[in-house]
This record gives structure tokens, sequence and C-alpha cells, in this order.
């Protein structure tokens, strides 16, 4: 146990320095970050570490955090106009990325059809935290407001992404059919937006009668309701991280007394992440 903790202050450590490294020499972060995951996991010590459940397990809780900084530091206002645009490509962007990657295995890599279009859906969305990490840390102002564009659309494209490889999987393996892939995206974009919506209502509702925390609560209140809006999306059949998400941005794009601590606090459980 000892060792372990031991090894994981170690690496959390380096990798703030890595993060001032980054940002002096521009270097990506993402880029040193791989580097650097791949020479801690050849460590004698780890590599025997075979818990993908784990793994999973403490990654997607990471993420809860990072979907809701990416959230909580989008602006509606330069949002708002480039919504109909980022849901499009969220949605049809997607299709389309996962087709022509799909076809590209096929015929340079030789790979079966079915298998090839799994491999495209895998990747045909975008990856919420390295947007994030790369806009963010880099403060880049881009034109027409793309910046907000691509924010919203990797924080939003992960439920098709999810039914493109049900829908191959179905094909793949008996015992899930193409109506029952269709009924999970429905679920998974419907129940994600109810819950995050729910959670956002109440939220509101405590900030306009000005219900706050003293000594750190208000911090701790925020990590609660990210987890649970998280995982009763998730229990629902919805679609976790859209549902943090879209708490993330109402409550963002409030303002409210203590939001200057507060934000100093998403930013370091955002890096921690």
């Amino acid at each position: 146990m000892i060792k372990v903790l031991i090894i994981l202050a170690s690496i959390i450590l380096i990798s703030v320095i890595f993060s001032a490294v980054s940002d002096k020499s521009g270097i990506p972060m993402l880029l040193i970050f791989i580097v650097f995951g791949m020479a801690i996991g050849s460590l004698p010590q780890l590599a025997s570490f075979k818990s993908f459940a784990t793994a999973n397990t403490v990654c997607s809780i990471a993420l809860i955090f990072i979907m809701f900084y990416g959230g909580f530091g989008t602006s509606w206002r330069a949002a708002k106009p480039v919504a109909g645009k980022a849901i499009t490509l969220a949605s049809l962007g997607v299709f389309f990325t996962a087709g022509i990657t799909g076809l590209f295995v096929r015929f340079a890599l030789g790979f079966p059809l079915i298998e090839s279009l799994l491999l495209g859906s895998v990747i045909g969305s975008t990856d919420a935290a390295s947007v994030f990490s790369i806009l963010r840390r880099r403060k880049l102002s881009l034109k027409d407001n793309t910046d907000s564009l691509l924010e919203m659309e990797s924080g939003s494209n992960d439920p098709f992404s999810y039914i493109l490889t049900i829908v191959c999987l179905s094909l793949l393996v008996e015992g899930i059919s193409a109506g029952k892939a269709f009924l999970m995206l429905f679920l998974q974009v419907s129940v994600g937006v109810a819950v995050g919506a729910a959670f956002s209502i109440a939220l509101v509702f405590f900030i306009r009668r000005n219900i706050f925390f003293k000594g750190g609560g208000n911090e701790v209140f925020v990590i609660a309701i990210a987890i649970m809006g998280y995982a009763l999306a998730e229990l629902l059949g919805g679609n976790g991280y859209l549902s943090v998400y879209i708490i993330g941005i109402v409550l963002g794009n409030q303002e409210f007394q203590s939001k200057r601590d507060l934000v100093s606090f998403i930013d370091g459980i955002n890096m921690l992440a």
C-alpha cells in the first residue's frame, strides 16, 4: 500500500512538472503524457498490472470531471450561434468519419468490411479531453467561434459513436438487433439531456436564492453534483458524460458569489483528472 501511494504521488508530481515544461516549450502536453505513460507502464512494478476494469473505473471517474470542466468553461453566448453546427458535426460528422475510416481500413489494410466499420465507429468521435486540453491550456480564440464549435461537438458526440459501435457489433454478434441499438441511441441522448437539465434547474434554484456553503462546502457540493449527474443518467440508460457536460455549461454561465474560488478549484480537479 505504501509503495503504491509513493508511486502514485511521484507520477502526479512529475506530471505537474511536465505540464510546466509543456507550457514553456510548446510541446503538446498530451504527447508528453502519452510518452510518459508508456514509460511508467513498462516499469517492473506496474508491468504486471492487468486489471482493465480498475483502469476503466479510474478513467471514467476522471472523465466525469474533465467533461464537467469542459462545460463549465463554455460560454453559452459564444456557443449558442454554433449549436446547430455542433450537433450536425456530432451526429452526421461522426457517421461520415466512421464510414470513411472504415472504407480506408477495408481497402488499405484488407480487413473484413464489418470489422473495418467497427474500427471506424470506435474512433469516429473526437476525444473531449484532448480538445478541451488543447483549446483551454493554449487559450486559443479561433475565428467565427470555431473554438466553441469544437468544444460543444466534442462534448456531445459520444452517443453517436456508441450507436455505430453497437450496430456493427450487432452484425457480428447475435442477440443485438438494430432496433435495440437505435433505442439505445435515443435513450443515450434524451435521458442524458433530461438528467442534466433536471440537475441544472436545481442548481439555478440554489444560486438564485443565494444558498451557498462555507469552509469548502461549495466545492464538495459541486463534486457530488457532477458524480450524481453522471451516475443517475447512466443508471437510467442515458449518457452520463452528456449530462455532466450540460450541468457544467449551466453552472459556468451563472453569476454567483465565490465563483472565482470555484473556478480555481475546478481547474485543479481537471488537471488532476
